[in-house]
Order: C-alpha cells, then sequence, then structure tokens
C-alpha cells in the first residue's frame, strides 16, 4: 500500500506540475511566444539565483522601466544590473569569491537591492540577516554562519562593534548626517568605482539563507540553495500579480514574504516601491501617489493602517489597489473584516512559514466567508493534519498539527537540526483544522497551547474574540505558571485610543462568550505589545514581563 501511495503521489505531482505551467502562462511569467526567454531565464536560474537572474533578465527586457524606487529616487531595472555587475567587480577585489558568505543587513531600499543581485552574480552565499537583531544575536548568527563580508546600512554601525575588527565591511545604506568610520567603504562608492562588464559566471548559485523569526530563540537559518521553478506559480495560482505595474512592499524584504514577492514582481517587470521604516499613514500616500496595483505588507502594519480611521483614508486615493497581500502571523476575523471594509474586497491572506515556503492563500471571496481563514493550497502544495500519535487527522472541523508537502524542499536549518517529516510532508509547527468548506484555520503555534488545570487552551482564540470589542486594540494571551493551576491565562491589552477597558468587565465578556477555563485570571494593559521586526508577536517577552498582580 505503501508503494502504491507513493506513485500515486508522484502522478499527482507530475498533472499537478502540468497545471503549474499552465497558470505561469496565464500570469505572464511564461511568456508562450518567445519561449526564448524563458529557456534563457532557467538557465541564468541554475548559474546565478534568483536574485541575479532577475537583475540580468531585468536589465535585458525591461531596460528602461522603473525597478525599485526608495528615499532617494528611482532605479531602472538596467540600472540595478550596471550597478550589480559593479558590485560585482567591488567584491572581488575583497576576495569575495563563489562560496563565500556575505552578510546583509539592510532595511529594504535600492542597497539591498544591488547587494542581493550582486552577490548571487559571484556566486557567493547570502544570510539575510534581522534588522532588529541586538548585537549578541547578531555576533553569534554571523559566527555560526561563517560569514566573511558584511554589507549593512550606516544606522547599524554599532552591532558591528562585536565582530572582528579585520573583518571586511560595506555600507549599504547612509543616513543624513551619519559619521563614518575612518576608511569606511560605501556600495556608491565601490559601484562608481567599478566596471559594469559582466565577470565570469560561477558554477553554481550561492544559495541564500533566510533567517526564521526567533520568536523563541536565537534565530536559526534555512538556507534557500535552490529555488523550485514552481515558487512563482505558487503564488502567481491564487494571487493576481501585476505586470510592468506598481507594488508598494513595505513587508521586510529580508524576509520570506517581501523575499519572494519582490522577486516575483520584478519577474513581471514591476515597478517595487519601497520604505526603509513602516509608518501607516505614509504608506497609504505611497499607494495614492504611485497608483499602486499591489500591497504586500504583515498583519501588524495592516492593522495600523486601518486604525487611521476614515479621515486619514479620505486623504488619500487607494482605489488603484487590486491587491493586498498579507502574511507573516495571524490573520485575526475582526481585521479581515475591517481591512475589507476600508480597502474593498482586494485582501489575500497567505500562510506558510520561512521552512515550509508557502501552504496556503486565502482570497478575497474566501475571507468574506470565512473572516480570517488561510484559505486553500495553491497548485503543486498540500496541508494535511497529523495527531500527536502522527497518524493522519481526517475529516472537517477536527484539530492537528499542521503539516505541508510543496516545491519547496527545505533540507534542514544551517545548524544541522530540521522539522519533523512524516510522509513527505514537513511540520509548520503550527495546529489547525479544516472547517466544512474545506477552508484551513490556523489555531495557533504547537508550541503556545497553555494547559490550564487540565484543559488545553489555545490563546488565538481568546484573542480573536477580544479584538472584536471596540475598545481593545490589540491583544496577546499568554501562559504564566501558577501553583494551583499549572499554568494560568494572562491577557494584554492594548487600549484603543480614548477607550478606558475594565479588566473584570473584559474577564466576564470572555466567561460568556467562550468555556470557563478560557477566561484569563489576570488582564494586563500595556501601552504596546512586543514584535520583532517581521511583526511576530514575542509571547516569550510577555511571559517573562514583571506585573502588578
Amino acid at each position: 500500500m505503501s508503494v502504491i501511495g507513493g506513485i500515486r503521489q508522484k502522478l499527482t505531482q507530475v498533472v499537478e506540475n502540468g497545471h503549474a505551467v499552465t497558470r505561469l502562462v496565464a500570469r505572464g511569467f511564461i511568456e508562450p511566444l518567445d519561449l526564448g526567454a524563458t529557456v534563457q531565464t532557467a538557465k541564468l536560474a541554475a548559474t546565478y539565483g534568483p536574485q541575479a537572474t532577475m537583475a540580468i533578465q531585468g536589465g535585458k527586457r525591461f531596460p528602461d522601466l522603473p525597478a525599485v524606487v526608495d528615499e532617494r529616487g528611482t532605479l531602472t531595472y538596467k540600472q540595478v544590473d550596471d550597478m550589480s555587475w559593479a558590485l560585482a567587480h567591488a567584491l572581488q577585489k575583497l576576495d569575495v569569491t563563489e562560496g563565500s558568505v556575505v552578510g546583509l543587513l539592510c532595511r529594504d531600499h535600492r542597497g539591498l537591492i544591488i547587494a542581493m543581485a550582486g552577490c548571487g552574480k559571484l556566486g557567493a552565499r547570502l544570510v539575510l540577516m534581522n534588522t532588529g537583531f541586538a548585537k549578541p544575536q547578531f555576533a553569534e548568527v554571523c559566527k555560526r554562519e561563517g560569514v566573511k563580508v558584511v554589507m549593512h546600512d550606516s544606522e547599524f554601525l554599532g552591532l558591528l562593534d562585536a565582530l572582528p575588527p579585520e573583518l571586511p565591511r560595506i555600507i549599504t545604506w547612509v543616513d543624513e548626517g551619519a559619521e563614518l568610520p575612518e576608511g569606511a567603504q560605501t556600495l556608491d562608492e565601490m559601484v562608481a568605482a567599478n566596471s559594469t562588464e559582466p565577470v565570469p559566471p560561477p558554477s553554481k548559485p550561492g544559495g541564500s539563507v533566510i533567517l526564521t523569526s526567533g520568536t523563541t530563540g536565537l534565530p536559526k537559518g534555512a538556507p534557500r540553495d535552490t529555488v523550485s521553478p514552481f515558487a512563482s506559480a505558487q503564488l502567481a495560482d491564487r494571487v493576481p500579480f501585476p505586470r510592468k505595474g506598481t507594488m508598494v512592499i513595505v513587508s521586510p524584504i529580508f524576509h520570506s514574504t517581501g523575499w519572494a514577492t519582490y522577486l516575483a514582481g520584478a519577474a513581471l517587470g514591476n515597478k517595487v516601491v519601497t520604505g526603509r521604516r513602516f509608518n501607516a499613514e505614509n504608506t497609504l500616500k505611497m499607494i495614492a501617489d504611485h497608483k499602486a496595483d499591489m500591497l504586500v505588507a504583515v498583519p501588524t502594519m495592516l492593522h495600523r493602517m486601518v486604525e487611521l480611521g476614515p479621515e486619514i483614508h479620505g486623504k488619500y486615493d487607494t482605489s488603484s489597489l487590486k491587491v493586498i497581500l498579507i502574511a507573516g502571523s495571524a490573520l485575526s476575523p475582526e481585521l479581515s473584516n475591517k481591512a475589507q471594509d476600508a480597502f474593498g474586497d482586494v485582501l489575500y491572506n497567505m500562510y506558510g512559514s520561512t521552512e515550509c515556503a508557502i501552504a496556503t492563500i486565502a482570497t478575497p471571496a474566501e475571507l468574506r466567508k470565512a473572516p480570517g481563514t488561510a484559505g486553500r493550497a495553491p497548485v503543486t502544495c498540500e496541508v494535511v493534519l497529523y495527531d500527536d500519535n502522527d497518524q493522519r487527522v481526517k475529516g472537517r472541523n477536527k484539530r492537528g498539527r499542521i503539516f505541508v508537502r510543496n516545491g519547496a524542499p527545505f533540507a534542514g536549518y544551517t545548524d544541522g537540526r530540521t522539522k519533523q517529516i512524516i510522509d513527505g510532508y514537513m511540520s509548520s509547527g503550527d495546529m489547525g483544522h479544516f472547517d466544512s468548506d474545506g477552508l484551513l484555520f490556523v489555531d495557533g503555534r504547537d508550541d503556545d497551547m497553555i494547559v490550564s488545570g487540565g484543559e488545553n487552551v489555545f490563546p488565538q482564540e481568546v484573542e480573536n474574540l477580544l479584538e472584536e470589542r471596540d475598545d481593545i486594540a490589540e491583544v496577546a494571551v499568554v501562559g504564566v505558571d501558577d501553583v494551583e493551576w499549572g499554568k494560568r491565562l494572562r491577557a494584554f491589552v492594548v487600549a484603543e485610543a480614548g477607550a478606558s477597558p475594565d479588566g473584570d468587565e473584559i474577564k466576564l465578556y470572555v466567561k460568556e462568550n467562550l468555556a470557563r477555563h478560557k477566561v484569563p485570571r489576570d488582564v494586563v494593559f500595556i501601552d504596546e505589545l512586543p514584535r520583532n521586526a517581521t511583526g511576530k508577536l514575542l509571547r516569550r517577552v510577555l511571559v517573562e514581563m514583571d506585573v502588578d498582580k
């Protein structure tokens, strides 16, 4: 039976790959009248990897189209290609060669785009660093990954004190008024001083390492040594990317969502508008000023945009938006509805992880029907549930551990660890269920489950309920040690502006709507929830927080 099951799975994958090609043609990733360009792109990707390939092909196919917009202005696709070749020459002079590891600590701007492409053209291995790093984390990750050169924005100069002084470093963005160390090298100076002629190609792509969010400790490194040719199909299957249009990306490009959507957008000749620091109103302004077709963000950012209210929204015309794609953390039903009420039915909710890549995507219609859903698996992906005994959970409205199979294989973390895999499906680390229509709902991290008095509680259910209240802006529920109950629920609440919610009344509200064991015993009011640079909630910070009981 296992052999038959394996054959059936392989046949299914062949059929799905055919469907993926069809979707790539329909969305414009493959031009049926110019198959030579498609073949050339595939050859380049096999040599340089995705970032450099997008620069090379963009320079040929869309030379005069705007590629990236930041606070310094606009670069065309040809300029990005030329500048990244010049950077490749400069990096060679620093002994960066095929397989050398380069750490990039950059916010979203032209320097990051050029650096990714330039390193790819040499076959160097990229480690995309988190801009929210503390100095010890940054130093430890650099050591673990074997970083030989660091490229960074000037604002992060202080973090480099923890690195060996002889380690070469290049400044990718210089803030106004920044004091640079004597002899500092900037990306702009290096590009200006070198040829734009191509360098000899590497024998194979250097690959990239994308770091996990590190919400439970030091971020792990998830390598992307190869990128499936169907990765774009998984995005394009359920999300209508613009072609030669405009995308505003405020989700960090150093993380999975921003990285994947930037590459997909560049493949279609889109103008990518970036911002180094997120500001809710300024994002509305960028959408309006550039008549953006698509916005890529994380739920926290979208929440802050929605909370600006109709008076601020009325100042900016965002009617050009056809897609708002969010990913990176849970989408509450409340935010799902409010966002579509504010921007129209254009919201797409993508669920996945750094390791699993894409698992499911929810469309606007699905989010209207089932607010907060993670949707369905796109082409070449499959999502199943397993119980604690590694047995398949079948049927609707039955909770289990979420496992994913897709065309983006994960070979294990850079420290040698890996995720659990059962029958070719990899654990996402989340719990979830399928509703009666087959839509996936993510109930929370499997390690977030709180056992209080022998009862299991997933905090997301309590959080979703409380976020429906008009007097609560955000809420997080964690489990803290309790002598009697083992763990008790503690709710951290951020009040809406001008509101003064009452802790006892909040407890009563939960008691009236959920089971008794799901009622928080403590309600703590704070100004904001702790989050990392990608918007993920840092629950461990809340668990360890000293509060007046």
